[in-house]
C-alpha cells in the first residue's frame, strides 16, 4: 500500500488555517516572506496563501531554501509510518538513514541499497522520485533537526551534540548550521531554549492512549516498568558508541498537544539520539491513523480509533516476555518475567521509589545455569527456549530492532528451539516493527474473532485476517484490546 496522494495546495492550506495534526509529518509549509518552513499544527497567524508553497517532507523544504520554524519545530513532527509493502523502498531507506543520524552514523549509499536489495543508483532514483531529494541530502536534514532538538530541549554542549549528530568536528556541524539555517547553533540555542532535559516528539490524532497504556499497564514487571496516568517509566541499558549505559526514562503523554514529553536520566544522556528513535518506536509514534483505520474499520469488537502497536525500548527483553507468556496467561507471564528481573536484573539507582531493577542481558542469562532460572517456576522447556534465544542475541545472530530483516529474523526465531511461528510473529510485530504480523494460532484472536470455546479454526481466522492487509498487526491488538 501507497502512502496518500499528496494534498493539492488548496486542500494543504486548509490544514494550515485549521492545525490540523493529522497531517502532521506529512505537509510542511515554506512561507516566502520570512523564509521559515513550519509543520501544519504551528500556531502563528496563518500566513497570506499566495506567500505558501507546501512540501512533503521536511529535507525538501530545506532543498529551497527555508529554515526550520523556531516555534513548531519540525524536528519534533512524525516520521514515516511504517508498511511492509515493496512499492516503499524509498521509505524504509529514509527511516534508516533517520536511524543512522540519531545514532551519528554515516551509512555507505552502496550499503543502505544492498541492505534494500537494489543497486546504489536505483536506489538514488527511486528515492528522488519519492521524496524529491537525494539521500544524502535527506540525512543532513535529519542530522540538523536532531541537532536543533538537542540543542532546544538539553544543556549537552555544542560539542557533544556535533558529535551525537555524526559530524566529525564541531567546526563542520558550525559550518553546516550556518549555510543551512543562518544561524550559528549557541545564537539558535539562544532563541529558542527550552527547559533542559525535556524532549519532546509529536504523533498524529486519533491516538488510543487508554488501549496502549492499558496494554502496558497489565504487563509492566514491578520495578523495572510502572504506569502512573499519563505516563511510562521504566529503567534502561543499552549498548551505545562501545559502552553500556543504564539508567531511568519517564515518557509523559500531552494528549491536548499530540506531544510525547521524554525525560532520561543523565547517565543516558550521551545516547539521546537513539533514544528519542526507540521512543518512537515503542509508542508508535509515526503510526498514519488515515491509513490504518480505514482497512481496520471491519474488525471485530468496539470502535478504537488511533490504535498503535506497542513496540519495545529493548528488544531482547520483549522476546524474552515473549517466551515466557507461551501458553500462560498475561498475569502468569508477568510473574514469571517479575522472577527472572528480580534474580538476574542488575540493581539500579533512580529518584523513583518504584524502580530499581534493570531487565537482565541477553549475555546474563545466556551464561546463567538453567537449574537457577527453572528455580523460578519456568518450565524446563521454556528455559531452553529462553536460553538459546539469550545466546543468538547475544552471539550477534539475531538484530531484534527496527529495520532489521525480517525473513532472516523470522527463520532463525523458528530454527531455535521452543520458539514456533507464534512467538516469531509477535517477537517481529513488537520488536521490529512488522505491521502486518499474524499469530494465526492465537487462542485470544481466534475468541475475539467469534470462535466458540474450544474451536481452532486457523485457516478461518487467517482468511479472515486477509481483509486487513498490510496492517493485520494492528488488527491483532484491537482484538486482543475487546477481550481485555
Amino acid at each position: 500500500m501507497s502512502s496518500p496522494p499528496a494534498l493539492h495546495d488548496d486542500a494543504a492550506y486548509r490544514a494550515l488555517q485549521t492545525h490540523d495534526a493529522r497531517f502532521d509529518g506529512r505537509l510542511f509549509v515554506g512561507v516566502t516572506s520570512t523564509g521559515i518552513y513550519c509543520r501544519p499544527v504551528c500556531r502563528v497567524r496563518a500566513p497570506k496563501r499566495e506567500n505558501c508553497r507546501f512540501f512533503a517532507n521536511a529535507a525538501l523544504a530545506e532543498s529551497h531554501g527555508f529554515r526550520p520554524c523556531l516555534r513548531c519545530r519540525p524536528e519534533l513532527a512524525p516520521g514515516l509510518s511504517l508498511t511492509d509493502s515493496s512499492e516503499v523502498l524509498a521509505d524504509q531507506a529514509a527511516r534508516w538513514l533517520a536511524q543512522a543520524a540519531h545514532e551519528g552514523q554515516d551509512p555507505p549509499l552502496p550499503a543502505l541499497a544492498a541492505r534494500l536489495g537494489v543497486t546504489d543508483r536505483h536506489l538514488r532514483r527511486i528515492f528522488a522520485k519519492r521524496h524529491g531529494v537525494t539521500p544524502v541530502a535527506w540525512l543532513g536534514t535529519q542530522r540538523l533537526l536532531l541537532a536543533k532538538q538537542l540543542l532546544t530541549d538539553t544543556a549537552l554542549p555544542v560539542t557533544q551534540v556535533a558529535l551525537a549528530c555524526g559530524f566529525g568536528s564541531q567546526r563542520r556541524f558550525n559550518a553546516a548550521f550556518a549555510q543551512r539555517y543562518r544561524l550559528s547553533p549557541t545564537a539558535l540555542r539562544r532563541e529558542g531554549a527550552a527547559e533542559p532535559g525535556a524532549l519532546k516528539l509529536a504523533w498524529r490524532p486519533p491516538f488510543d492512549l487508554d488501549g496502549l497504556l492499558g496494554f502496558i499497564a497489565r504487563r509492566a514487571v514491578p520495578g523495572q516498568e510502572v504506569v502512573d496516568g499519563l505516563t511510562v517509566r521504566r529503567t534502561l541499558a543499552l549498548q551505545h558508541q562501545g559502552q553500556t549505559l543504564a539508567g531511568w526514562i519517564s515518557a509523559r503523554f500531552v494528549p491536548d498537544r499530540c506531544e510525547l514529553h521524554l525525560s532520561v536520566a543523565p547517565t543516558l544522556r550521551p545516547a539521546l539520539g537513539p533514544l528519542l528513535q526507540r521512543a518512537r518506536h515503542a509508542f508508535d509514534l509515526d503510526a498514519d491513523p488515515a491509513q490504518i483505520d480505514p482497512v481496520l474499520a471491519s474488525v471485530p469488537g468496539p470502535h478504537r480509533p488511533g490504535v498503535r502497536l506497542p513496540g519495545s525500548w529493548d528488544g531482547f527483553e520483549i522476546a524474552a516476555r515473549v517466551v515466557l507468556g507461551q501458553q500462560v496467561t498475561v498475569a502468569a507471564a508477568r510473574t514469571l518475567s517479575q522472577r527472572l528481573v528480580q534474580r538476574f536484573g542488575a540493581p539500579i539507582e533512580t529518584p523513583f521509589a518504584d524502580l530499581d531493577r534493570l531487565f537482565p542481558s541477553a549475555a546474563v542469562l545466556a551464561a546463567a545455569d538453567p537449574a537457577d532460572i527453572g528455580t523460578l517456576g519456568i518450565v524446563r522447556q521454556r528455559v531452553r527456549a529462553l536460553q538459546a534465544l539469550a545466546a543468538a542475541v547475544a552471539d550477534g545472530r539475531l538484530q531484534l530492532q527496527p529495520g532489521a530483516d525480517l525473513a532472516h529474523t523470522l527463520a532463525t526465531l523458528t530454527a531455535l528451539p521452543g520458539i514456533g511461528d507464534w512467538s516469531a510473529q509477535l517477537i517481529a510485530l513488537r520488536t521490529l516493527a512488522w505491521p502486518d504480523a499474524w499469530p494465526a494460532s492465537d487462542i485470544g484472536l481466534l475468541k475475539a474473532l467469534g470462535q466458540p470455546p474450544g474451536a481452532r479454526d486457523i485457516a478461518a481466522g487467517t482468511a479472515a485476517a486477509e481483509a486487513w492487509r498490510p496492517w493485520r498487526g494492528y488488527a491483532v491488538f484491537k482484538l486482543w484490546l475487546s477481550l481485555e
